[in-house]
């Protein structure tokens, strides 16, 4: 990468203290997961791979992962959003933490775990679109992570429901790039880049891809959604500490920072910072 953005921002960063709270889904079997990690622990990581700013994003289906998550952008410098939860299928019970939430400037968004929950069409439940509503009119943004064409359909017919939600796509919608997959990956993309309110995350995809993986495994993924997307909806995420079962920090971002090192220098602008600055909303000064 000749040119050098002004900004670098890692848009999906987790944190976690197991031995604090709970996080259902991180049981030993994960292996280098099943451990604290708290900001303290990827600071050095940070700052080598020349990472400026970072949205925290939400690891646990509870308050308790989001209020950790502002106490850390409260005393973290580099840390400038969090991406919350809030029960999407609570309504009424979601109204009042949104209100609540609202008086916390760096609550850009939220997401809940959608991707572990049975149903893969659970988002579009009626209860669930009460509180969507609510986030939209409040200005904020949803994550959403698809590991499956049910989930990536569902997020085409969440984008037609709420034209005013900004909606981004966590993972590249997780392709199985260590099985060479790619037709039905590539037609649910193309649909979902068809909605003007949906973005997507360029992270995730070592995890996705066989052992020994390099950049030039992602670079037909990442050229796909670089061509329905464009610069302007797609964003950079290193997926750390999750990103750990399959590389270091350092490793996985400068590995996605080749990806996109044949765009244009506007292009690449708007994949390091700018996309992440308008759709989080971020002050990057």
């Amino acid at each position: 990468m000749t040119h050098t953005p002004a900004h670098f921002v890692d848009t999906h960063q987790h944190l976690w203290v197991l031995s604090e709270r709970a996080y259902d889904w991180i049981s030993p079997d994960f292996g280098v997961l099943y451990r604290d990690y708290r900001p303290e622990d990827v600071a050095a990581e940070v700052a080598q791979a020349g990472v400026t700013s970072t949205v925290l994003v939400q690891a646990a289906d509870t308050y308790d992962d989001t209020f950790y998550m502002l106490s850390v952008e409260r005393s973290v410098d580099t840390v400038r959003a969090v991406v919350g939860w809030v029960p999407f299928d609570r309504p009424h019970e979601a109204r009042e933490a949104l209100e609540l939430f609202s008086t916390h400037s760096a609550i850009k968004g939220y997401r809940n775990l959608t991707h572990n929950y049975p149903d893969p069409r659970w988002i579009l439940q009626s209860s669930c679109s009460e509180t969507l509503s609510q986030i939209a009119q409040q200005g904020l943004s949803l994550d959403m992570v698809s590991v499956n064409s049910e989930h990536s359909r569902a997020i085409v017919e969440l984008a037609d429901a709420h034209p005013d939600l900004n909606i981004v796509v966590d993972h590249m919608a997780k392709p199985d790039i260590a099985g060479k997959a790619w037709d039905e990956w590539a037609s649910d993309m193309t649909e979902l880049a068809k909605r003007p309110n949906v973005y997507v995350k360029h992270s995730g995809l070592n995890t996705a891809s066989a052992a020994g993986w390099t950049s030039a495994d992602w670079q037909p993924y990442v050229d796909h959604c670089l061509e329905h997307f464009g610069s302007r909806r797609m964003m950079l995420g290193s997926d750390w500490p999750v990103s750990l079962l399959a590389g270091d920090f350092v490793g996985v971002w400068n590995a996605q920072l080749e990806t996109i090192a044949g765009l244009s220098p506007d292009e690449q602008d708007d994949v390091c910072f700018k996309t992440a600055q308008s759709f989080y909303q971020l002050d990057l000064s």
